[in-house]
């Protein structure tokens, strides 16, 4: 059942007998800090709990571990508002909570392609014999399809009876740089439930983001549905998002054999409302916390399912975006005049900066990252890498750790053979290729991301090579 809201909304009385229900959020990474964050600003009594002390401690002191515009000022705002605390206790987090969210990371597995879902369990099975009344248990994790029926077995297992506590799915789909307006302001909200009275907490969990769109004459579609589909919509949709991606990717392929140009070539598809100018920038590929582990772990979900055929594509998804890395170290090969062989090229000798860190611009994130990735590369061939990102440089010196890691942009540059721009950061896209020709050894560029200015760089006397683009002298 699809409904937009607004429209009359089911109507529940939180257990804990509050006027609005309480809510927790289980895990305080980014899902969770900034659900918690957000929705205190929204008006409700927010208690965020992880089992990593110094982290909560972080956010019980006003400061977010991660970068996320507009995520700091809020933080400090509702907690001295007195909506928003931090816990690293279950038994608060028994106590307080109407409604649980489950924030925890489900990353890919040490031993395979799918989901480790070890702290989901661990949240579901520390919180529940914990509880003293009527709760709701709802997932926004990312997880293959089934798990919410297996955590319902958990919390009927850990939990009397009588107390009555139920579980709900309801996924969430924040895109980093921009999470703040993708919850205040989402473009759609999933309810996975089984009961009107889940149905009515999750709606009354909400009926903030709700008001907020009433008063921006807005409309909030809400898509009430059973555990096993409101599963499958975020995986499902970073499955279509990564193949699309791909796609515009091997365009890039083939563009690049042809003599052809993929950015003319997306934006003439583009125009096709069928097929939308969205998620089809040729680059250096997809990366990230969400896409590659999400793609992998929906493939080995559908193997156990008996229905693996369906998506043997992402596989080859996966591959084309695993290319787009390596063709970064072929073109530096071709541009500082290296050959590059079965074995790749031998570029001792050279050296290469690489401008961006993190998977996309506006994060910190570097959780794999292309950028990073093409970093590896390049050192593994002998190069001398230096990399500089606005926010990025400590999580990438915890990824990677042996090569140099510039203050500025001018640093990064100085004395290069070879510049590459591998994350579109505004102050990347808006370098002055002349003021930097001073500054390089060698001017050449490769704009991993198709983010620069081609003409402008090729009339400021570098020698520019972009993702499916032809050479221009």
């Amino acid at each position: 059942m699809t409904i937009a809201y607004p429209s009359t909304p089911p109507v529940a009385v939180a257990p804990s007998g509050a006027p609005r229900p309480r809510l927790t959020f289980l895990g305080t990474g980014y899902l969770g800090a900034t659900y918690a964050i957000c929705f205190a600003e929204l008006g409700y009594e927010v208690l965020g709990f992880d089992v990593d002390e110094a982290k909560i401690a972080k956010l019980a002191g006003g400061d977010v571990p991660i970068h996320e515009p507009g995520l700091d000022e809020l933080l400090r705002k509702n907690l001295s508002a007195g909506r928003l605390r931090f816990t690293t206790s279950w038994e608060e987090v028994a106590e307080f909570g109407d409604v649980h969210f489950i924030c925890v990371g489900t990353p890919q597995r040490a031993d395979g392609m799918a989901a480790d879902l070890s702290h989901v369990e661990s949240a579901v099975t520390n919180l529940a014999p914990l509880l003293k009344r009527k709760a709701l248990i709802a997932g926004k994790s990312t997880v293959p399809v089934g798990t919410a029926e297996w955590i319902e077995q958990l919390v009927r297992r850990h939990t009397p009876a009588e107390l009555g506590v139920e579980v709900a799915w309801s996924p969430e789909f924040l895109q980093e740089g921009v999470a703040v307006e993708d919850v205040l302001r989402p473009n759609r909200i999933i309810f996975g439930v089984k009961s009107e009275w889940a149905t009515a907490m999750l709606y009354a969990a909400h009926k903030g983001v709700f008001d907020l769109a009433l008063t921006e004459d807005r409309e909030v579609p809400v898509v009430v549905t059973d555990f096993a589909t409101a599963e499958l919509v975020k995986v499902a949709a970073n499955a279509f998002l990564a193949t699309k991606i791909s796609f515009i990717n091997a365009m890039a392929e083939v563009c690049e054999a042809a003599g052809a140009d993929v950015t003319q070539l997306a934006r003439s598809i583009g125009y096709d409302a069928r097929i939308g100018n969205k998620f089809l920038r040729a680059g250096v590929g997809f990366g990230g916390g969400c896409l590659p582990k999400d793609i992998r772990a929906f493939q080995a979900r559908a193997q156990e399912l008996g229905v693996g055929e369906a998506l043997r594509f992402l596989h080859e998804v996966d591959l084309i975006n695993q290319r787009r890395r390596q063709k970064i170290v072929q073109l530096s090969a071709e541009l500082l005049g290296r050959g590059y062989g079965p074995a790749g090229p031998d570029l001792a000798g050279t050296r290469i900066t690489v401008l961006g860190a993190t998977f996309k611009p506006n994060s910190d994130d570097v959780r794999d990252s292309p950028a990073l990735s093409v970093v590896r590369k390049l050192a593994r061939s002998g190069a001398d890498v230096t990399v500089y990102d606005p926010e990025g440089m400590d999580n990438a010196r915890n990824d990677v750790a042996d090569v140099t890691y510039a203050k500025t942009l001018t640093d990064a540059v100085s004395g290069a053979d070879l510049v590459c721009v591998l994350t579109e950061w505004e102050e990347f896209r808006n370098a002055d290729p002349n003021t930097l020709s001073d500054l390089v050894a060698g001017k050449r560029v490769i704009d991993g991301r198709n983010c620069l200015d081609q003409a402008v760089w090729v009339a400021a006397g570098w020698e520019y090579r972009g993702m499916g683009k032809p050479a221009v002298a």
